[in-house]
């Protein structure tokens, strides 16, 4: 009887001490925030406030862009391409007809200002550096006489006619030296006089190349094309009806692919239309962020007699729908905020914000939806 009271007392003790074991483990499983980090997660939802790492901002791509006034009827969108400025972009050719020895650079090599990029060899280049050295001799021969004369001159040994002749002769053998000299370098002529450098009038990079070893070539045949990434321009087909609110010195803001906008100005525009497009062509001045020459991007220019709107245009997917409003995410120390924003037409993927933001703010332009979502998961967490 004692043993059977023993063993019923140990089962008893057991049981309990199971029991609370696994009391702990629900505790354990869940567990909640106390409530004083539960009160600050609520009202940092209810805010619509988005806490978030420049770290993170910049792994889900999220493209922050400050917002300015302008409504959107005094906005002129416009397809866009860009082009090296005239002075970013050179073609290179032959001085002198040839057949090409050397080839140094390829495509998409860097060049330097004055850097040679092939050599040609050309019959021409030969008989230019042999005019420059008769001429050169000439030249020499004049001057010795000219010394000889005038010694002779001041010795009353020779008469003023023969000293003022070698003058004349040593001032035109002068002369011809000089143009030789100068036909010689503006055809690259080497320094053996058997070819011709191609060499390049600007740094840049090598964006043609139809240079082929052993090829004849003549002068006017191109054989690279170098242009200077630093040194573009945005051409932007303005239409008619548009192009007479089109002014030097307008805002401009080019729009790339990847959603990234640089702003810039009107730097001129075409006092006419292309016959065949009937569009003007507007020149934009921009800086070199990120742009390739032949790059496709759209402008949005905004004419000084118009952009004294104080309307501000965003990029319609920054526009988000939370619990039925329209709002915006507004970039703030630590992440983004949302705000109720009124929103008036929308067209060709911008929106009109009639009142909610002013100008200067900055806002989630693209990838906006991800702050909805990452808001929705706060709002849902509380329930």
């Amino acid at each position: 009887m004692t043993q059977d009271r023993a063993r019923l007392m140990g089962g008893i003790a057991a049981a309990v001490l199971l029991a609370g074991s696994g009391g702990f483990g629900i505790a354990r499983l869940t567990d909640r925030p106390a409530p004083s980090e539960a009160a600050e997660h609520h009202d940092e939802a209810s805010d619509g406030v988005v806490v978030l790492t420049p770290q993170a901002l910049a792994a889900a791509g999220i493209l922050v862009q400050p917002v300015s006034s302008g409504g959107m009827s005094g906005e002129i969108l416009a397809q866009a391409t860009v082009t090296g400025s005239p002075g970013g972009q050179a073609v290179l050719t032959a001085r002198a007809a040839g057949a090409v020895t050397r080839i140094y650079k390829r495509l998409g090599d860097p060049v330097r200002v004055g850097e040679t990029l092939a050599v040609v060899e050309s019959r021409e280049a030969a008989q230019i550096a042999a005019d420059r050295s008769v001429a050169s001799a000439k030249a020499t021969l004049a001057q010795r006489t000219l010394a000889r004369e005038k010694s002779l001159y001041e010795q009353r040994v020779s008469p003023r006619v023969d000293y003022e002749q070698a003058q004349a002769e040593a001032q035109a053998a002068s002369a011809e030296a000089r143009r030789a000299e100068t036909a010689a370098g503006a055809a690259q002529v080497t320094a053996d006089g058997h070819g011709v450098l191609v060499s390049s009038p600007i740094s840049g990079r090598v964006t043609a190349a139809t240079a082929t070893l052993g090829a004849f070539v003549q002068p006017e045949t191109e054989l690279f094309r170098i242009a200077d990434p630093q040194l573009l321009q945005v051409e932007a087909a303005i239409s008619g009806a548009d192009a007479p609110r089109v002014a030097p010195g307008d805002r401009a803001v080019v729009e790339l692919p990847d959603g990234r906008t640089i702003e810039g100005r009107v730097r001129s525009i075409t006092p006419s239309l292309n016959t065949e497009t009937r569009t003007a062509t507007a020149v934009l001045d921009v800086p070199p962020l990120g742009l390739q020459p032949g790059q496709s991007v759209r402008a949005r220019i905004v004419p000084r007699v118009t952009g004294s709107s104080t309307t501000i245009v965003v990029p319609e997917e920054a526009v988000q729908s939370v619990e039925g409003r329209d709002v915006v995410f507004v970039r703030t120390a630590t992440g983004f905020k949302s705000v109720p924003v009124t929103v008036g037409q929308r067209s060709a993927g911008r929106a009109e914000i009639v009142a909610g933001l002013a100008a200067g703010q900055s806002i989630a332009a693209r990838n906006a939806f991800l702050l909805k979502a990452e808001l929705g998961k706060g709002e849902g967490g509380e329930h």
